[in-house]
């Protein structure tokens, strides 16, 4: 190889890398350029002399950090393959560089020092300890050079720490050798880096000092120049040295970190008053102080709440803060205002455990500091404090501690102006803006951060009443009084719902929702915290007569009034006089309007008033329903009377005032006098549901649409609405029958059911037999309701859809609403209190129909625990269902089949009792399952193909946002159908059923790592009936197994751990086709294939593939078969493995030794993500093991022995 040769190439290289970083280059110039690069990186015998030749100092930049990447691409990819003389050569050339082929530390660019030091760490990890025992000692010898090598060694020292500990990016064997050595070592590193520190923070200090006092004495051009570089260099190696620090103190023993009477610690404080190093030293300081471990090691931490340390913070905690707004410091005073939490939580973990710790001195210091970050103007820094808070009032000690207690009343008065809505980045009217620009995006962004932000502060807020309800409801009480009092601010924004009413932005509404907030976490808490005779009734029925006195025509205010009169409720029952006035303000409310008799639409804060008031008479009916029984007859006249008027109040609203007279009914406890109740309530609702117009309308797709007025085309799409009462008829009819399924009910003691006339009898088992006093009214409405849903199926049908007029094209259609939902898209603020409900008469027709479909589901799924026997024995129920809410269903698009699985099927699924599932779940069931598979594999087949073909570009009439939408539907209704199958089937142990994970969860949803499923998950009664009918069980089976490749990483990950061993497990004793089982397990490995890029879904299935292999190779060699067909599987580990499981005489290898052999086999077919599938594999070998004699004094032997030795060639012997 001769000098020519590499000076020719070099010059090829530079035109190269000069044509790749020209911006002015062609396309196919570039890529010949790269492929060029390489080719030669790839191919070419003289690398390492290239490479060193492009790194010279003389080159340009981006010419030697392309030479250095070179080494770095030979040290990674051909290093197994060097001789050792080579490596040497390398080796030398590279330590050669950091002494002196680099610029200053000042000059030289930070990506050349990157590349440098990764090519150090790439050749220790492939050579210390064992061939480079002197790796250290060279690194010491480099850094005692000057400023610029002693940056470039801590580079190298980070780098390590983080290939090694934290990512982990290379084998076992060799992790645990460097792992160790560095252990080993520690003390001797932590020295040399607490010493570089030091020496170059007293050095930069003394420079600076010094400038400063030249500055003062001589004119400016005097001013030693020489010194301001020298002064900075010693600035870079401070600062490189706390970020290496940063990377050890997170894993090292504690004891390095508090030795020397926490000598770091100390220097860290002492930095945090330096701004050019400042940030770095809060960082180490946050790091050590969050540090875990057991509780005596981290006793000496407790030093950061003596005087000095204390000091130290809080100084510049104020300096950072006295400065204003600019973004190093508050990125300061966020590290310092985590440091303080941390401090909280190590003080929290070890005060009252038995390490002998006492609260410190200075708590009160501390309190007082973390007390000015929850009061500063930064919405940010305030949240950051709150668990905090809460854990100090948690405490057993601490919360009895007198500090803490006197701090009760600040931290109340700092909620107070902490709950109120202001800093949205976009606006300008709060000091609190100024921060949120640094923070959030977007408005959408800082609202959805503060209303996590204001739930956390009610939780805190809760736990300090519980240590002080008084304080809390004396200054609620305060707050309430001084709202009700203050003039109406609307500020410059006008609400379109009327002039001179408030936006959700108005001063005097944020003040009010604030305090409202307030007010109801704070009675409540004292409701629960003090005993019934220290309640202050007097002032708490004073300051409900206020608000009940109190009057406004702002629809925003007068919600927030509503939820005080809920607040304060609980003093009514000391005061029972007072119902009938809290009864009359929400009643007034009820019938809310800005302007009376206005025929323009209700705008969403109207509404929300008007539902407000319902849902609070509601609750006050099912909380208190001893109290307001007294009043019924007063209650029933209001209610008639408001009734009367058809146009007085919305569908929704007389419901909810009928849900309010039942639950109320419900306290007769007397069968007879509530069945004549409901009877007379439901009166109306039957004559026009069974009337013979309603009749007609509701068994006929065709009349139905004619009635609600979707066959129309409509000329004034906003105000026009001809068939508008029509549609409302149908809604009350069909909200009332819900409302009275749902609340209707017997007493809930035996006894008094008893004396109620509801107890029929007893079941075999022994339980009771209730009956409820609605049955009789619903099941006589009930032939019409099925008729209504089977219609409504039948409209999807094409015909159907073709007789929609013109206008209600899209009447079938999902709400914008509902999209966005799905799309995980924010609503505009604004637009939510400001706009009308509906805006034009489609969108109240899409409204109308998909009110309609989920409340006739909800009828349903309510009406077998509401009538249970008396439903389930209506004849040929099965029959009847099948034919309405199952027919058509081809037809029915996801987001209908979704409500209906989840409102309907799955409730009265759960309810149903055992001896009806023969007859009535079994058969709707089968059907089902065997439907639902067919339609999921079809619609994830369109997707999977969607994705082979997306190189050629879809048609325009389905655009991007719509595929979304169908994808995400098609997840979600795989997930609502995969948590059905698993509620029917599966038993979960200790989890009640109904709270199964809500479905619209995040996609990325924190994947469980925790695979194994549970010992106990066994199918239940109702799943083994479902097993027993061959069709229904191969179903089931195939659409477990099956969706394991449909990609929804969240359904698989369920499914894998759940459904899929226990129904297998179910069918094991019979004889399985040696078809289906190679079937299943390579339903596994494919799912494998496709979601192992996932760590928990991996976990999940390789267990899977496991259980399975093991359960049925001994019956089925077909198994072997599949498993030869993995990629690269090792048939010699595969024969080894499949002996020892077939040969029962052996003794069987611990689980975890057996699985991870498994897994190794089947790593061929385990999905990798995008990004890793075509990088190029890096192979570091094993060195002969340090550590196989546990012989504390051989480790350190080893690397003893080498230490004098001089020649270069001995490091290096393999």
């Amino acid at each position: 190889m001769s000098a020519e040769q590499v000076s020719s190439l070099c010059e090829q290289l530079v035109k190269a890398v000069t044509v790749i970083m020209d911006p002015a280059s062609t396309q196919r110039y570039r890529l010949e350029a790269l492929k060029f690069c390489e080719e030669f990186k790839e191919k070419c015998p003289i690398c390492v002399p290239c490479g060193l030749k492009l790194a010279e100092k003389t080159q340009t930049a981006i010419v030697r950090h392309f030479g250095l990447q070179i080494l770095e691409h030979v040290v990674k990819y051909r290093w197994n393959n060097m001789p050792r003389l080579e490596k040497v050569y390398l080796k030398n050339n590279v330590m050669g560089l950091i002494s002196s082929g680099t610029q200053s530390i000042l000059e030289e660019e930070s990506h050349i020092k990157d590349v440098l030091s990764r090519i150090v760490v790439e050749m220790i990890k492939r050579e210390w300890p064992q061939h480079w025992p002197d790796m250290l000692k060279e690194l010491d010898t480099l850094s005692k050079q000057g400023e610029t090598q002693t940056e470039l060694v801590m580079f190298i020292l980070l780098r390590l720490a983080e290939d090694v500990v934290t990512f982990q990016t290379l084998p076992t064997q060799r992790r645990r050798d460097i792992q160790q050595t560095l252990t080993q070592n520690m003390e001797k590193i932590f020295s040399f880096l607490l010493t570089t520190l030091q020496q170059n923070v007293n050095k930069y200090r003394r420079m600076v000092g010094a400038t400063q006092e030249q500055e003062a004495l001589t004119t400016p051009q005097k001013t030693d120049l020489a010194q301001q570089p020298k002064a900075q260099a010693n600035c870079r190696v401070g600062i490189a040295a706390l970020n290496t620090l940063a990377g050890y103190i997170d894993w090292v023993a504690l004891s390095h970190i508090t030795a020397d009477n926490c000598k770091l610690l100390e220097m860290l404080c002492l930095l945090l008053n330096e701004p050019e190093l400042q940030i770095g030293a809060a960082e180490c300081l946050l790091i050590a102080v969050s540090r875990k471990g057991k509780l005596e090691d981290r006793k000496p931490l407790m030093v950061l709440f003596g005087d000095v340390a204390m000091h130290y913070i809080l100084s510049a905690a104020q300096t950072a803060d006295g400065e204003g707004l600019v973004e190093k410091h508050y990125v300061f005073l966020k590290r310092l205002c985590q440091v303080l939490c941390a401090l909280g939580s190590q003080l929290c973990a070890l005060l009252g455990s038995d390490s002998e710790v006492e609260t410190p001195a200075n708590f009160g210091k501390y309190l007082d500091s973390f007390l000015a970050f929850t009061t500063h103007p930064s919405q940010f820094l305030r949240s950051s404090t709150q668990i905090t808070w809460g854990a100090l009032f948690r405490h057993e000690v601490l919360s009895r501690d007198p500090l803490l207690l006197a701090m009760i009343p600040k931290y109340l008065r700092a909620s107070m102006t902490n709950l109120v809505k202001v800093g949205f980045p976009s606006k300008s009217d709060s000091p609190s803006c100024e921060y949120s620009r640094f923070d959030f995006d977007s408005d959408e962004d800082f609202n959805a951060f503060f209303n996590s932000f204001r739930a956390q502060q009610g939780e805190v807020m809760r736990m300090a009443c519980r240590l002080d309800s008084r304080t809390g409801f004396q200054m609620a009480g305060e707050w309430l009084k001084y709202q009700l009092t203050a003039p109406v601010d609307t500020g410059p924004m006008n609400s379109k719902t009327g002039e001179g009413l408030c936006s959700i932005f108005s001063p005097s509404f944020v003040q009010w929702d604030a305090m409202t907030f307030f007010s109801e976490s704070v009675i409540s808490q004292m409701f629960r915290t003090l005993d019934k005779d220290e309640i202050p009734v007097n002032d708490g029925i004073d300051l409900l007569q206020l608000v009940l006195n109190f009057e406004t025509k702002d629809p925003l205010i007068l919600s927030c009034v509503l939820t005080n009169v809920s607040a304060l409720f609980p003093f009514v029952t000391y005061r029972p006089e007072y119902l009938p006035q809290v009864l009359s303000k929400l009643f007034a409310s009820v019938t809310f309007e800005v302007v009376e008799e206005s025929k323009a639409p209700r705008t969403r804060a109207v509404k929300n008033v008007r539902r407000h008031a319902c849902s609070s008479i509601i609750k006050m009916c099912r909380d208190y329903p001893q109290l307001v029984l007294p009043n019924f007859e007063m209650l029933y006249n209001h209610v008639k009377q408001l009734l009367s008027n058809e146009l007085l109040l919305t569908q929704m609203e007389k419901c909810a005032l009928m849900e309010a007279l039942v639950l109320i009914s419900n306290q007769f406890k007397d069968y007879e006098r509530q069945k004549a109740f409901l009877e007379e309530l439901m009166a109306p609702v039957a004559g026009l549901w069974l009337s013979a117009e309603m009749q007609r309308v509701l068994s006929d797709p065709e009349a139905f649409i004619s009635y609600v007025g979707a066959d129309n085309k409509i000329a004034d799409p906003v105000m026009e609405d001809p068939s508008g009462l029509n549609r409302s008829r149908i809604s009350f009819c069909v909200y009332t029958i819900l409302g009275v399924v749902k609340r209707a009910r017997w007493p809930a003691a035996m006894e008094e059911a008893k004396a109620g006339g509801f107890l029929v009898g007893y079941l075999p088992s022994g339980s009771p037999i209730y009956r409820n006093p609605c049955t009789e009214q619903v099941l006589k409405l009930f032939d019409n309701l099925l008729a209504l849903i089977r219609t409504h199926n039948n409209l999807y049908m094409p015909e159907m859809v073709a007789k929609l007029g013109e206008t209600f094209a899209k009447a079938l259609d999902m709400l914008e609403v509902e999209k966005n939902a799905i799309l995980g898209l924010p609503q505009p603020l604004l637009e939510l209190y400001d706009s009308p409900v509906y805006k034009t008469v489609l969108e109240r027709m899409q409204g109308f129909f998909c009110t309609l479909y989920d409340n006739c589901f909800h009828i349903l799924g309510n009406a077998g625990p509401s009538m249970q026997q008396d439903f389930y024995t209506v004849e040929g129920l099965a029959a009847q269902l099948i034919n309405s809410a199952f027919i058509n269903l081809n037809n029915i698009p996801d987001y209908r089949l979704r409500p209906m699985l989840r409102v309907f099927v799955k409730p009265m699924v759960l309810s149903c009792p055992p001896e009806y599932y023969e007859t009535l779940v079994c058969p709707m069931l089968g059907p089902l399952f065997t439907y639902l598979h067919m339609r999921l594999s079809q619609k994830w087949e369109v997707i999977n193909q969607r994705s082979i073909l997306c190189e050629d570009d879809a048609a325009d009439d389905n655009p991007e946002s719509q595929e979304m939408l169908e994808e995400q539907l098609v997840r979600l209704l795989t997930r609502e159908v995969m948590d059905l199958i698993t509620v029917c089937c599966v038993a979960k142990r200790g989890a009640e059923h109904n709270s199964s994970v809500a479905v619209d969860g995040d996609d990325d949803e924190a994947m469980a790592t925790d695979v194994t499923p549970p010992a106990s998950a066994e199918l239940t009664e109702l799943g083994k009936c479902l097993m027993k009918q061959e069709d229904v069980c191969t179903a089931l089976m195939i659409t477990a197994y099956a969706s394991l490749s449909w990609k929804d990483t969240l359904s698989c990950q369920r499914t894998t751990t759940q459904l899929c061993w226990p129904l297998l497990k179910q069918v094991l004793p019979g004889n399985l086709l040696p078809d289906a089982v190679s079937w299943f397990f390579t339903s596994v490995l494919k799912g494998l294939q496709i979601h192992g890029q996932h760590d928990g879904c991996m976990a999940a299935l390789v267990h899977l593939a496991f259980q399975i292999y093991e359960a049925l190779r001994p019956r089925y060699a077909e198994l072997k078969v599949v498993m030869e067909q993995i990629p690269d599987i090792q048939r010699d580990s595969l024969e080894q493995f499949d002996s020892k499981l077939l040969n029962p005489t052996l003794q069987k290898v611990a689980d975890k030794r057996r699985k991870d052999h498994f897994k190794r086999l089947i790593t061929g077919c385990i999905g990798k993500p995008l990004g890793e599938q075509f990088r190029k594999e890096v192979h570091i070998r094993n060195l002969p093991s340090l550590f196989k004699k546990v012989k504390p004094s051989l480790e350190t032997d080893v690397l003893e022995t080498n230490e004098d030795g001089e020649d270069l060639t001995v490091l290096f012997e393999p």
